[in-house]
């Protein structure tokens, strides 16, 4: 019965502390805290140095729970990347993801070698293990500081945290490995690396379909449909593990394949995913807080705070403006990716590989990350929203979006339901407008439910419900706000037409045959504006498309609403490009689709 007791106590103390970080978070939330230094303590106050006094050293069961959440955090932030808005970030998202985690590595280990007294592979271990961003730390923060980042800046960051994890894991196995067993050559590593990326890749697109078919295909019980994904993530993630490659890759790969197809309950598995990574972060940050000795951090607290400020003045920067000189990022945005390299969960997750490997000075790489990871929440975490703003990278706050119910119908998967409270200053409400490929299907008043027809006319406070596809539900949002009062145009502005900021390039492009990009057809003006100008667009900003001159002439919710067309004089006929011109432009036009320039 002895025993039965302890297990019953580890479970009860196991949830007061889940718990405790969880109501701990809210205070968190008010103070703007990074929320993931408030878990760490939690672990801290429980461990043996601590008031709570409990004793725990399993680094297998931290290594294993880690592996789980981190697995789960990536899957999640693959789930929720849109293709579309990260093409034409790859190629500098995957240089950053890769050169300038190797970059950080070499630039950090110099200085963790004098200051720790370490050899040349053991230094750059240390540099290995705080090289790589953490995409939970860097996104929490951003949301919970109520950010809005330009969309090139926010999704350059999002695709680098979330592939330079698989890189930085194996480059810290890649040295564990050569410093317990003392051999491996470059070809080796090349060779290690090229396996570990293909074959993750190849299973993480494969597993992300199979999901995709399963999920259309079986007719799963209601409810079981989140937790199925939820286990197929881990399964994708075991598998390619066992196969040597990369795991961590797959499930982001397998992320993007799933969110990027319709699929039957794709909202109650989002739903489901965010609260399933949300505990997987807890229980992970207050294992790791349990794993950490006050009393054996004084020796290297000092040589860790150093290695921490190399790592944030000086490795990263250089690294970042390294990785995006051949990409047009102005040096605003460049110095805002720079301090937004947080470190987080992932650098004290690599520092317990060596631990559990059994390394000499294993416990050292683990203090050295946690001094790391503590001083960047708290410096970079705490400095994140003024920095955005300072440097312009960040927008304003779009106005609170309607509260918008998303209701999957089963046999089908090109339309949901879409219900919406119905406000009177709304667009719908005052004007009667709603898109052409939406569908009133039902009103709910007074908890009677009425047909469109028997409910006209529509009153405020209504619910109402339509039929729309998937992809098209956020932007009926715009339907049911409160609209704003536009403001009059400006007189001294050269604009010879007016045209909605709604209006797509591709609609620009097909009256005026303006020449646009496939990645950019489908962008708005008012997204074009958003991307292309160095800060937050104001009445009276230009950008040049093509021949045209776009011209900002309203403001509404901090995005442009109402463009002005500057349009060319009649100029005569260029010349026919010679093939050499012809060759140019069309490598310069496949250099920007691929890099986002």
């Amino acid at each position: 019965m002895a025993s039965l007791d302890t297990v019953s106590l580890a479970i009860l103390l196991g949830a007061v502390l889940v718990l405790a970080g969880i109501l701990s978070s809210l205070l968190a939330l008010r103070f703007g805290a990074p929320l993931l230094l408030v878990f760490l303590a939690i672990g801290m106050l429980a461990g043996d140095s601590g008031p709570g006094q409990l004793q725990f050293d399993d680094v297998r069961t931290t290594y294993l729970v880690g592996s789980v959440a981190l697995a789960l955090i990536l899957f999640d932030g693959g789930l929720r990347t849109r293709f579309a808005s990260i093409r034409t970030v790859l190629a500098p998202s995957m240089v950053l993801a890769t050169v300038g985690v190797l970059l950080t590595a070499l630039i950090t280990a110099p200085f963790a070698k004098y200051a720790l007294d370490l050899n040349w592979t053991e230094s750059l271990l240390v540099g290995a293990v705080v090289a790589s961003t953490d995409a939970a730390a860097v996104f929490l923060l951003v949301h919970t500081q109520g950010l809005r980042l330009r969309p090139r800046v926010g999704a350059t960051l999002e695709v680098e945290s979330g592939t330079n994890d698989p890189f930085a894991i194996f480059l810290t196995l890649m040295l564990v490995e050569y410093i317990s067993l003392g051999t491996g050559t470059a070809a080796h590593v090349m060779m290690e690396f090229a396996q570990e990326a293909v074959l993750g890749a190849v299973v993480g697109v494969i597993g992300g379909r199979l999901v995709v078919i399963a999920l259309n295909k079986v007719a799963l019980p209601q409810g079981l449909h989140a937790p199925f994904v939820t286990t197929a993530a881990l399964v994708i993630f075991g598998g390619s593990q066992i196969m040597h490659a990369s795991g961590f890759l797959a499930v982001y790969l397998a992320g993007i394949i799933i969110g990027n197809r319709p699929t039957r309950a794709h909202n109650s598995v989002v739903a489901f995913l965010d609260a399933a990574t949300w505990l997987a972060q807890i229980v992970m940050f207050v294992l790791l807080g349990l794993l950490v000795s006050p009393s054996r951090l004084g020796g290297s607290v000092l040589p860790a705070v150093g290695i921490a400020f190399v790592l944030m003045l000086l490795a990263r920067p250089i690294a970042v403006f390294v990785c995006l000189a051949p990409f047009r990022f102005n040096w605003r945005e460049k110095i805002f990716i720079a301090w937004t390299g947080l470190r987080g969960a992932v650098a004290i997750f690599l520092a317990s590989i060596p631990m559990l490997v059994g390394l000499s000075k294993a416990y050292l790489y683990f203090d050295v990350a946690f001094v790391v990871v503590i001083i960047s929440l708290l410096l970079q975490g705490w400095t994140l929203a003024p920095a955005a703003r300072k440097l312009h990278v960040a927008l304003p706050r779009a106005e609170r979006g309607p509260r918008r119910v998303e209701l999957d119908l089963p046999g089908q998967l090109e339309q949901q339901l879409v219900g919406y409270p119905v406000r009177p200053k709304s667009l719908y409400f005052r004007r009667g407008l709603i898109p052409s490929w939406s569908k009133p299907t039902l009103v709910i008043r007074n908890e009677s439910i009425l047909t469109p027809i028997e409910a006209e006319p529509i009153a405020p406070g209504d619910y109402i419900y339509l039929l729309a596809p998937p992809e098209k539900a956020e932007s009926l949002d715009r339907f049911f706000v409160d609209m704003q009062p536009s403001s009059a145009p400006d007189p001294h502005l050269l604009g010879d037409f007016m045209v909605s900021g709604e209006h797509t390039l591709a609609e620009l492009a097909e009256i005026y045959g303006v020449k646009v990009s496939e990645d950019e057809s489908g962008h708005t003006l008012a997204d074009y504006f958003d991307v292309h100008l160095d800060r937050a667009p104001k009445e009276g900003a230009e950008l040049v498309l093509d021949p045209i001159v776009l011209v900002a002439r309203s403001i509404s919710g901090g995005r442009v609403n109402v463009v002005g067309l500057r349009l060319p004089e009649d100029e005569e006929t260029p010349p026919p490009l010679t093939r050499r011109q012809a060759l140019r432009r069309k490598l310069a036009d496949l250099w920007s689709s691929v890099a986002g320039v």
